[in-house]
């Protein structure tokens, strides 16, 4: 395929975002009568699914404390039921299970899920909530659990057949993607800021409109664009912290347990939803026994066949480099410095033991094999969605990502002129305008 000099539409990374943005786009503009896929090139500087959407766990889920995440959520997830045999994808459900620091904000969770419709049940109080996990898996033994939030939709996607399924979407309705094209730089129009065309190490091509959608790299894009590295922030202090970092990493650790998915079926023999637990509970070595915390943590996972296992993760952890420092490439489980080591696998490995008796003694069948990747997170770690340069439409999840599928639903309508009620609480502004979004109890900073 030739490279075009010219498109209407181009967007820049073939992953989650970026390919939903192609599809919904390219059908919006077909149904408009305004053109359709032939006006649209993806580009990626690897390969469809070659960054944090191709090794993503793939858990979906509408569990978020923030009202407008659960809002975007809820709208994700029927976008991830629009096909489920296209997307690889699982709806066994989501469980949230916590500790009595966390009910209040589990409780509002569930209220406002009940408000928008979404279904699921709340189980409250330490002994109910023992027997509702005890009627699913007999050997439930998790200590210090008050609460059990259980999403009835969502689940989980198989990462990279989902995102195939979104390019097959897209090149069906005629879009272009080519991969192997890295972006450069990029060229303003004269006497306006916009961008006139985006260049490449493939050439130059001039465009209309932008989309980026290229997940930890976005802060490369960011400052290509010369956007700010820093943004004031009104706190709810009413306080202006001034000149606050706009992006930071965190290493995701994640991996898998190497025994038959079906080792987690439930007491009817069912596959389970995804479990997420957080606890202040003490977490003691599976191994000797030892004190591996005494402050909060928490843990997910799930039976996956795709990954050969049973694959989750746990809290992630900073990294301290200079954002314009980190090694970003090679990604994910190539990376000589960002991947998962042994403390992890013996705390996660512990932390099932600690969940289910089944688990105990298991740790000898951790996959050692490289996991875990790259997040770049905005400063209060909630997604920035917003138009800059007047035609860059960029799509930073802040590692919300994968399970955000409805969001190039929603960017491709925006594109087209049409304003987001979903998107609006996620625009830059709301750092200097104080509209910031509640912060949980949760010991992940998604939640």
């Amino acid at each position: 395929m030739a490279m075009p000099s010219k498109v209407k539409y181009l967007i820049i990374g073939a992953g989650i975002h970026g390919l939903s943005t192609a599809w919904h786009l390219a059908a919006k503009l077909e149904a408009q009568g305004k053109g359709g896929g032939k006006d649209i090139l993806v580009v990626d500087k690897t390969a469809i699914g070659a960054g944090a959407s191709g090794i993503a766990c793939g858990v979906v889920r509408n569990n978020y404390f923030q009202p407008a995440m659960r809002e975007l959520m809820a709208q994700c997830v029927e976008v991830w039921e629009s096909d489920k045999e296209a997307f690889s994808y699982h709806p066994v459900g989501y469980m949230q299970i916590s500790p009595e620091v966390m009910h209040k904000d589990v409780a509002s969770i569930y209220e406002q899920q009940k408000a928008i419709g979404y279904s699921s049940d709340f189980i409250e109080g330490e002994a109910d909530s023992m027997k509702y996990m005890k009627g699913l898996f007999d050997d439930w033994q998790a200590r210090g659990i008050t609460s059990v939030l259980h999403e009835k939709k969502g689940g989980y996607a198989n990462n990279l057949k989902s995102i195939y399924g979104l390019a097959k979407k897209a090149e069906d309705l005629g879009v272009r993607i080519m991969t192997g094209v890295k972006v450069t730089g990029f060229e303003l129009g004269h006497n306006t800021g916009a961008v006139a065309a985006v260049l490449t190490d493939k050439g130059r091509i001039e465009c209309e409109q932008v989309v980026v959608g290229v997940g930890p790299w976005v802060s490369q894009i960011w400052n290509m664009l010369e956007l700010p590295k820093a943004v004031d922030i009104k706190g709810r202090d009413g306080k202006l912290h001034k000149d606050v970092p706009m992006w930071r990493y965190w290493c995701l650790e994640e991996g898998t347990l190497g025994v038959d998915p079906g080792f987690l079926k439930t007491n009817d023999g069912k596959m389970p939803p995804v479990i997420h637990v957080d606890t202040d509970a003490p977490l003691m070595s599976d191994v000797d026994g030892s004190l591996i915390t005494d402050k909060l943590w928490g843990i997910y996972y799930k039976p996956d066949f795709n990954f050969g296992g049973i694959q989750g993760g746990a809290m992630p952890y900073v990294v301290e480099t200079p954002v314009d420092k980190v090694a970003i490439d090679p990604y994910g489980p190539e990376s000589p410095d960002f991947i998962v080591g042994d403390d992890f696998a013996h705390m996660w490995t512990s932390a099932l033991a600690f969940c289910h008796k089944r688990f105990e003694g298991q740790g000898i069948h951790w996959k050692k094999e490289p996991s875990g990747g790259l997040g770049c997170f905005t400063p209060d770690s909630f997604p920035v969605f917003d138009t800059f340069r007047q035609n860059v439409h960029v799509i930073a999840d802040s590692n919300h990502g994968y399970k955000m599928i409805g969001v190039g639903k929603l960017v491709a309508d925006e594109v087209l002129g049409q304003k987001s009620r979903l998107l609006e609480p996620f625009r830059l502004s709301r750092y200097a305008e104080g509209k910031l979004h509640p912060v949980s109890n949760s010991p992940f900073p998604w939640s």
